[in-house]
């Protein structure tokens, strides 16, 4: 509810939009100065934003590209991590497998001495057969004098064929074993060379994954930088621009302070145009209607409200302006039927 009362409300009003008039052409004329500078600077601004933004989402991309790169990176050390283990393990093996075959070889030299040996002791034997013939079991039953002589000869006779043919089961077996140990042998060279070549393969493939990712890191990181060294320049442009533009504004609000301070400022609590508009700036006024007084016109209810003493339009002006300026602050403009 308003607190001030209007007499001439027509006519104040009349003059409330007059001086609005006023206060918009001032502002108009104030801005105009540096609108077009303004206007231009705008534009450089909004392109260059679009430029961030487009080299914004570049290098969000890189980065994206980036982190693939360093996840495929860290896989290549995972996977480097284990060929490493594994080339651990295969040259612990490739030891081990060569200690056996060098076992296996000594064991062969061995047995190819005992296989000599017991070549040459066959063929003595063979030799001895040959020159003096093998004994039958005629001749020695018809060589024998007695039972005894008999028995005896008997006995020898079963010996030599005995030691015969340990003799030849003997070659046999030793022949057998180097057989063996040649297999062996053959079999843990063979299992050393897959080893070795597991551990080529392995050695290969590590050089070549680390070496491609870190190609591919090192061409991201260039990019992010290129990409990042323009938008830092073309942020600095923005800002620059900006800096220009709010210069403009400012001389701009300058201008429009000024003119707004012509109606607005002046010796009143409230804005000179709706004092103007009130009382005329006299603070001696009353309506005698609704004996509304003072400079500010204000009601008797709503002075003895903020604690006025007497009548409105009796005080002095230093406590209409207090008042005035309490109400004001408490209620604004829409206290006062001219403020509009």
């Amino acid at each position: 509810m308003s607190q001030t009362d209007a007499p001439q409300a027509g006519g104040r009003s009349r003059l409330g939009a007059l001086a609005c008039a006023a206060l918009a052409c001032g502002l108009l004329a104030a801005a105009g100065a540096r609108a077009a500078d303004v206007d231009g600077l705008q534009a450089k601004v909004d392109r260059a934003r679009g430029e961030a933004t487009a080299l914004g989402a570049e290098i969000r991309d890189a980065q994206a590209q980036l982190a693939s790169a360093q996840q495929e990176a860290a896989a290549a050390s995972a996977r480097e991590q284990r060929l490493s283990a594994m080339l651990a393990t295969g040259r612990e093996r490739a030891a081990e497998l060569a200690a056996e075959v060098a076992g296996t070889e000594r064991r062969l030299r061995l047995e190819k001495r005992r296989l000599r040996r017991a070549r040459g002791v066959l063929a003595e034997r063979l030799v001895a057969i040959y020159r003096s013939g093998a004994p039958s079991t005629a001749s020695v039953v018809l060589g024998s004098s007695d039972m005894d002589e008999l028995a005896v000869r008997t006995e020898y006779l079963e010996r030599i064929e005995d030691s015969d043919t340990e003799l030849a089961g003997r070659v046999e077996q030793v022949r057998n074993a180097v057989r063996r140990d040649l297999a062996e042998i053959a079999e843990l060279k063979e299992r050393v060379d897959a080893y070795n070549a597991r551990l080529v393969a392995a050695r290969s493939e590590i050089a070549a994954v680390r070496g491609e990712a870190e190609a591919a890191a090192a061409r991201l990181r260039s990019v992010e930088a290129a990409r990042s060294a323009a938008l830092s320049a073309l942020k600095s442009r923005i800002g620059a621009w900006v800096s220009d533009i709010e210069e403009a504004e400012a001389a701009s609000r300058a201008a429009a302070e000024e003119t707004v301070g012509r109606w607005l400022g002046g010796p009143f609590s409230i804005p000179t145009y709706i004092v103007m508009c009130e009382s005329g700036g006299n603070y001696s006024a009353l309506n005698p209607s609704s004996g509304a007084g003072g400079a500010y016109q204000i009601l008797p209810s709503t002075w003895d409200l903020y604690d006025g003493s007497g009548a409105p339009h009796e005080a002095s002006k230093e406590e209409q302006d207090r008042i005035a300026a309490e109400i004001w602050a408490d209620s604004g403009g829409s206290a006062w039927v001219c403020a509009g």
